[in-house]
């Protein structure tokens, strides 16, 4: 495996990926002028029908330079203040993610012997990529997961799942941690906070057609009932409800090339693992205990959905399959560090210590040793 060559091709399709979000909003910006011109026109035409009968005057030119100048700025003002203010909650450092996720910090002089474990890798690996310290975020999750948050080293912290820590093995977990590290070295965890912003920026504008919709009834009701007269709350309520759907298609679109993003970050960050630890076994073991673990890597904390791309595994099922997966499938980042995988996953036994279990602890530090693999 050459990980230099696989790291080289993951950049420039990130970077291509990417500017994809651009076309984003730039077909964003054309499907609501379409909406509100059109439904401009459609207003005229019904009111000058009203007013003047069959005999109206034609209605206004559906192509408007100037409409689609204002609607254009501020589609990009919408989406781009959205954007910023969602990037700026975020970028106070990595523990707002963690926290966000339900995360409890690790204090350094816990007594918990998988606790010691996941300190002591991190620090391992903070001193072999000469990086910070991060702080440790423990989640209280039966899944095998882990991800790194922050806008810079300085900031960074570290979480794991507490599946992660029972279940893996040493090397496994020293595996997964020098995945985290890349993150933290290659600059995915100031990417991962600007994709979060951006597909939040253009669910804003669905956000906006959701407020249009409620008030063009409101205010339609609300005028019928004072002029004692028809009013005409439709052209309004047709922009609300197009802009809803041109916002959650967006969304729809967005989340698909933050899929992809994450997909190519994730191979990178797998070969960059195997260049810190030198042990492509590591890394390798721990994927295939996700495969064969009844949790896998999901994760069930309510802000699960919008950080999903920041895990080391897929956290969350996705409805349309591998479309929308922020992760690669399991057998093709195995096959990519042990082409000899033969695609079959060792079943993990279900240990006390994971929560979700049966509760408890005293079994954790004999299980974490033998990796938890049967088969």
């Amino acid at each position: 495996m050459d990980f230099f060559e696989h790291q080289d091709a993951a950049r420039k399709r990130t970077g291509r990926l990417v500017a994809l979000f651009a076309l984003a909003v730039l077909a964003i910006i054309a499907l609501t002028y379409a909406v509100i011109a059109g439904a401009i026109v459609l207003g005229q035409d019904y009111n000058a029908a009203r007013q003047y009968g069959q005999q109206a005057a034609p209605s206004r030119d559906f192509w408007d330079p100037l409409l689609l100048l204002y609607i254009g700025a501020g589609t990009v003002a919408v989406v781009g203040l959205s954007s910023l203010y969602k990037i700026s909650q975020l970028s106070g450092g990595g523990h707002v993610v963690a926290e966000s996720l339900g995360g409890k910090l690790l204090h350094p002089d816990t007594r918990d012997l998988d606790e010691r474990k996941v300190l002591n890798v991190v620090e391992e690996m903070a001193l072999a990529s000469g990086t910070p310290v991060p702080q440790v975020y423990l989640l209280e999750e039966p899944g095998i997961n882990a991800f790194a948050a922050g806008y810079s080293p300085d900031d960074a912290v570290v979480g794991v799942t507490r599946g992660a820590i029972t279940i893996l093995s040493r090397d496994q977990l020293q595996g997964v941690i020098a995945h985290e590290f890349s993150h933290i070295l290659n600059g995915d965890m100031r990417l991962n906070i600007r994709l979060m912003g951006w597909v939040f920026g253009i669910l804003v504008i669905g956000l906006v057609g959701q407020m249009l919709f409620r008030a063009a009834i409101y205010s339609g009701h609300g005028r019928a009932r004072r002029s004692g007269k028809d009013s005409n709350p439709l052209p309004l309520i047709a922009i609300g409800l197009a802009l809803v759907v041109v916002g959650y298609v967006g969304v729809f679109f967005g989340s698909l090339i933050k899929a992809a993003v994450s997909r190519q970050r994730e191979f990178l960050a797998d070969a960059a693992a195997v260049q810190f630890t030198r042990n492509p076994d590591g890394i390798a073991g721990a994927l295939k205990a996700i495969g064969g673990w009844m949790d896998g890597s999901s994760v069930r904390a309510p802000n699960a959905q919008e950080a999903s791309h920041m895990f080391f595994s897929q956290a969350l099922s996705s409805w349309l399959g591998g479309v929308l997966a922020t992760h690669p499938p399991l057998a093709v980042r195995i096959k990519r560090i042990d082409p000899s995988f033969d695609g079959r996953f060792p079943k993990v036994q279900r240990s006390a210590a994971v929560p979700g279990a049966t509760g408890g602890s005293p079994a954790s530090a004999a299980f974490a040793g033998q990796g938890g693999l049967t088969g």
